[in-house]
């Protein structure tokens, strides 16, 4: 392939310098040949390509074309003029066949092939490349805006739309280039003409001043070899002209053009019946040849008598009747009652104000931002978020969007599009703005919508200020957070561990299934993403669960020994300055917990009284109160034989509350407990 681009270059090279250095007659032949050659070439490619996009060098094709066609004018009007007319076998053999006897015939077929090609072929492409490329351009918004739609419908997938998009944009290129490429062909016809004067005149001059010939003698040397000449450059411009014709004028089509125009022709034979039957009818005026529309008018007859009786043989299909009719007979095929029972792992609807949103032209689409969403949570947690399904919902209110996980909805949210959203900060604002008063989707805050020109008084007066995308993807991200541990699927752990195999094939052919089966391993990484740690280090979590594997089986007890195997992780998240603050637990609580512990061949579960879990949540609420901190800022420290159990106990209270053990923390870090959890 390498070698093959060289020659290329070579030859494009080698096609400037004809211009340049003298070629001898019998190299003119060959490249005159050669020419006539890779014109047909071209020709034939443009009728039996399917879609433009299957040639598209071909405006490069053009320029290439064009400068061999002035590089070989150059060269034979130098032989021309210096050879006394003789600029090789072919022009002169084109000549005299053409001309015969008479120049003016020869002038006049030249002048025909040129004014065809100029005026008919050439301006015809060239305005319908003009209008093709226009049209392109305008119609690429629409186009991309049905790619998004069938993507966010689950019509498509990912990869099917960014062919679609790469399509289109080709499209455009390819026209857009078709429009200047044609004016090539066009200018080389101008030369053409130019240079049969420039031949002519200038071989009469030559000649009558060297006295060789008198002045027929050297008319018709000159204008054999100058209408040859034009012949053999505008024969093969006819040809490129034609491909370009062809190319620029194809519809959207499934076979090549020859079969195409066989079939259309061929697609209603009474046509064909009653076309040979108005030629048989044409005998009748007298004077008329007779045995040419006779053979004709059989010709087309007998045609369309074949093509009615193969027709009526052949028996015919309805198309319809494939199709189902009704939504009864859709369901009578039990494949598509299947199709009925996939539920995706999530969804946003949106309502009809949200859809401007949707537009991947849009610059920070919806769309693009869950793109960018996908790469965080891949390199923060190690989680990739599967497939979003994205749709519009009538039923919803303009602004409404509705987030599902598994086909239920877990979280819904309300936007103003030509709004902002000004969220009130902890501390206090310099001055209250005007606004609808609301609570933040996200997280509850106090907030405010706003319009955009009160969007800079805002900021200045303290507020933090969003747009409405911004508040859909951040609730978005706030959902997908909180059930990252539902959406882990199996099929996730095996992507996953496909990729540490690439690096680690050992340690995960000796975890996996050999110490633990695919199953268990998706609870551990479940339990890691309900309490907000990473799974990105799979090395370190195998690693753990090959020691301790073989002396326990219980996940959730293999999960502590992984989240203490995490302990520098750990105390980066929640310690600040060297310390941490934490909730301590008394240890009467933690003999309570201890006691009420249950231990079956399954696993351990917590039986405790519900009076005693009562009292000891209360206990915590009226802590976490006096510490003025949110739930989710504040951490909670407990022995490590008792975080599993009392996070199980408080998740169903304080979902958002941090338990952490004395083993999931670093030594070189200070814990300070602010408070005690006690019975009394």
């Amino acid at each position: 392939m390498k070698i093959l681009n060289n020659v290329l270059a070579v030859f494009v090279v080698c096609i400037i310098f004809l211009i340049i250095i003298p070629l001898p007659a019998v190299l003119l032949d060959a490249t005159i040949i050669f020419n006539l050659a890779f014109s047909l070439v071209i020709l034939l490619i443009s009728m039996y390509t399917k879609d433009a996009l299957e040639f598209s060098i071909f405006p490069s094709l053009l320029l290439i074309t064009t400068l061999i066609r002035v590089g070989l004018n150059v060269s034979s009007t130098r032989l021309i003029l210096s050879k006394g007319g003789h600029a090789g076998q072919v022009i002169k053999t084109f000549g005299e066949f053409v001309i015969g006897n008479n120049p003016v015939v020869g002038i006049v077929i030249f002048a025909i092939i040129v004014v065809v090609q100029f005026i008919v072929i050439t301006k015809g492409a060239e305005r319908v490349s003009e209008v093709s490329a226009r049209f392109t351009l305008d119609a690429m918004p629409g186009k991309q805006m049905a790619i998004d739609a069938d993507l966010n419908a689950g019509l498509i997938d990912e990869k099917t739309a960014m062919e679609r998009r790469q399509k289109i944009q080709r499209d455009a290129d390819f026209y857009g280039a078709m429009d200047g490429a044609s004016k090539f062909v066009k200018g080389d016809a101008i030369v053409s003409i130019v240079v049969i004067f420039i031949n002519i005149i200038g071989g009469m001059i030559i000649g009558l001043i060297n006295g060789s010939a008198d002045l027929p003698t050297v008319l018709r040397t000159y204008t054999i070899a100058t209408v040859g000449d034009g012949l053999v450059s505008q024969i093969p411009a006819l040809m490129v002209s034609t491909a370009t014709g062809l190319i620029v004028t194809r519809a959207a089509s499934e076979d090549s053009f020859s079969a195409d125009l066989t079939k259309q022709l061929t697609s209603q034979p009474l046509v064909l019946s009653i076309t040979g039957g108005v030629m048989l009818a044409i005998c009748l005026i007298p004077g008329m040849p007779k045995l040419p529309l006779i053979l004709i008018g059989a010709l087309f007859l007998f045609i369309g008598f074949k093509l009615r009786t193969n027709a009526e043989e052949t028996p015919q299909i309805d198309e319809d009747s494939e199709q189902p009719q009704s939504e009864m007979d859709f369901f009578r095929n039990i494949d598509n009652v299947f199709s009925l029972l996939n539920v995706e792992l999530i969804e946003l609807e949106f309502g009809y104000s949200i859809i401007q949103y949707m537009d991947k032209m849009t610059s920070g689409s919806i769309v693009d931002r869950i793109v960018m969403l996908r790469k965080q949570f891949a390199t923060e947690r190690g989680f990739v978020i599967p497939s979003v399904r994205i749709r519009d919902n009538i039923q919803l209110s303009p602004g409404e969007y509705v987030i599902k996980i598994k086909g239920e909805e877990v979280a819904r949210g309300e936007v103003l599009t030509d709004h902002y959203l000004a969220m009130v900060p902890d501390t206090e604002v310099l001055e209250e703005i005007d606004g609808i008063e609301v609570f933040d989707p996200a997280y509850g805050g106090e907030a405010r919508w706003i319009t955009a020109d009160n969007k800079e008084d805002a900021e200045v007066y303290g507020y933090v200020v969003i747009d409405p995308i911004t508040v859909i993807v951040t609730h978005f991200s706030k959902i997908v957070k909180e059930h990252a541990w539902e959406l882990l699927t199996r099929q996730d752990v095996s992507s996953i561990l496909d990729h540490v195999k690439k690096t680690n094939k050992g340690l995960v052919e000796e975890v996996i299934p050999g110490i633990i089966p695919m199953g268990d391993l998706q609870k551990i990484l479940s339990n890691l993403l309900k309490e907000n740690l990473p799974i990105r280090d799979m090395v370190t979590i195998l690693e753990t669960i090959g020691d301790y594997g073989a002396v326990t089986k219980d996940t959730d007890i293999l999960t502590e020994y992984v989240r203490q195997a995490f302990k520098r992780t750990i105390t980066r998240k929640y310690s600040s300055g060297g310390k941490i603050n934490v909730i301590a637990l008394d240890p009467e609580v933690e003999k309570s917990i201890m006691s009420a512990v249950r231990k079956t061949e399954h696993g351990s579960y917590l039986s405790m009284e519900p009076s005693m879990i009562n009292k000891i949540i209360t206990k915590l609420v009226e802590e976490l109160k006096k510490m003025k901190t949110g739930y989710e800022e504040s951490v909670v420290l407990t022995s490590p034989v008792v975080r599993f159990y009392f996070k199980r106990m408080t998740e169903q209270f304080l979902p958002e509350l941090t338990v952490l053990s004395f083993n999931e923390i670093e030594s070189n870090v200070q814990i300070v407990a602010t408070a005690t959890v006690s019975l009394s």
